[in-house]
């Protein structure tokens, strides 16, 4: 499993749970280290177990304890857990973690809420640091309406498109820079059954709110549509996200992987990496894995743009930052480590030590232009970066839109209202039903969120 696949299955349906309201309430066992009230020269973090953040405990004591003195007591979960401990520790405003890690989708209504401490100032006076080195997209993610920004990012990721090059040059295929939908579509009737067993694309159909509504997501930004206009109104019913998500029904049934209704981001993983479909639209994250060593498609990969209609771009947002908590009384040593864990120089320590395809990358401008990182990465740095700097979460479609998110609407309800209507666009692809019943059901679902917000 590649480093940053933990991450994009955590992108999945085990998001849910973790940031929806119910998680106010939720009861949460286990503590890590001292409390926030101990030692100055101590701090609590709490974080994911994803491989990179674990990389990171290991090089914690070594590393950053031993340069500043300040030691770290790690508690380490699987993303669910994660989510609903940060949940109620920064809403109760607890202070028992100073830093934690939570994602774009989280820090604008945690930093409504009150729960997060600015780092502006912090960033603003540690020159080391260098806040222009990250890229524009994920400092705008991280900013909430107030225009503070409320996060550091550890690592990012957008969307793209992945294709065989040996099967498009045995079929005399070309793939565009910048395809369009349309465009994948005949690619993907022109390859399917190239090779035995292989399908045209793999596309997610795993219900989720973060398995088949992300990719879904972007392809309705992209053909018109929107999930709520500007005045928090439903729109799931209307011409142009009827569209998409037929369009994306009708090309994973006809050209997609077997079993696609159960399919999500580590069974397209899986049947790319095992020459099962000659496409792959999904995360950047992937190309990780499908380059690695031993991999049986390493050197046969090209990486593409996100496919587009309407707009420029289409492909998501994600980072994994570093969040403080405002109820911490131990404010500068909490950035010491937020400024160590997202820094340059974290960068080049895990080059230098575990190895350049470990390193956290899709945050910094300088990445991309370090040679040891890039010639790792070669096949996929730039397109990755392409990706990520065209992002535009706070105006990824053709309309206006009532708050920021390209695959996600950033609200704490969309966790559950996503995965209800994932449910309905999963039962069109296996066929059980319409894809105007499944959008019929989803809209009145969407209604109920939709005036709770108005």
């Amino acid at each position: 499993m590649s480093q940053l696949q933990e991450r994009r299955i955590g992108l999945s349906a085990r998001l849910g749970a973790g940031v929806a309201l119910a998680a106010l309430l939720a009861g949460c066992s286990g503590a890590g280290g001292a409390g926030s009230s101990g030692a100055d020269d101590e701090i609590n973090v709490l974080m994911v177990n994803n491989p990179q953040m674990v990389e990171l405990q290991k090089l914690t004591a070594d590393h950053f304890t031993k340069d500043t003195g300040i030691k770290v007591h790690f508690t380490v979960l699987p993303e669910n857990d994660v989510r609903d401990k940060i949940t109620q520790d920064f809403s109760n405003q607890a202070g028992q973690y100073d830093v934690a890690t939570i994602s774009n989708f989280e820090v604008p209504f945690y930093a409504k809420n009150g729960w997060l401490h600015p780092l502006d100032t912090y960033s603003a006076k540690d020159k080391t640091f260098d806040q222009k080195d990250i890229l524009e997209p994920l400092q705008e993610s991280l900013t909430a309406e107030d225009g503070k920004l409320y996060a550091e990012p550890f690592y990012g990721e957008s969307s793209f498109l992945m294709y065989r090059k040996d099967v498009f040059a045995e079929k005399n295929l070309k793939m565009p820079e910048k395809p369009t939908w349309q465009q994948v579509a005949d690619l993907a009737a022109a390859t399917d059954g190239a090779r035995k067993g292989m399908k045209g694309i793999c596309l997610r159909g795993l219900p989720g709110w973060g398995e088949v509504i992300a990719p879904l997501t972007t392809v309705v930004n992209t053909m018109g549509g929107t999930w709520f206009d500007k005045d928090w109104n439903a729109k799931l019913d209307t011409p142009e996200f009827k569209k998409a998500v037929e369009f994306y029904v009708d090309l994973v049934r006809k050209h997609g992987e077997a079993g696609a209704p159960q399919a999500g981001y580590a069974e397209c993983l899986n049947n790319m990496t095992q020459g099962k479909s000659a496409m792959w639209y999904d995360a950047t994250a992937g190309a990780g894995s499908l380059e690695a060593s031993g991999s049986p498609v390493k050197g046969k990969i090209g990486y593409v743009a996100a496919p587009v209609e309407k707009t420029d771009s289409s492909g998501w947002l994600y980072t994994w930052a570093w969040g403080m908590q405002k109820a911490s009384k131990k404010t500068d040593s909490a950035w010491k480590f937020i400024s160590w864990a997202s820094g340059k120089e974290y960068e080049n320590l895990v080059g230098r030590t575990v190895g350049w395809s470990d390193v956290p990358a899709g945050k910094r401008a300088s990445t991309y232009a370090n040679q040891d990182y890039l010639k790792e990465a070669s096949a996929f740095a730039s397109v990755t970066r392409q990706a990520i700097s065209s992002a535009n979460p706070r105006d990824p479609g053709t309309q206006p839109r009532p708050t920021v998110g390209i695959q996600f609407v950033d609200i704490p309800e969309f966790t559950d209202l996503g995965t209800k209507v994932s449910q309905e666009i999963s039962s069109a692809i296996a066929g059980r039903q319409s894809v105007s019943a499944a959008l019929k059901n989803a809209q009145a679902l969407a209604e109920k969120v939709g005036k709770e917000q108005k």
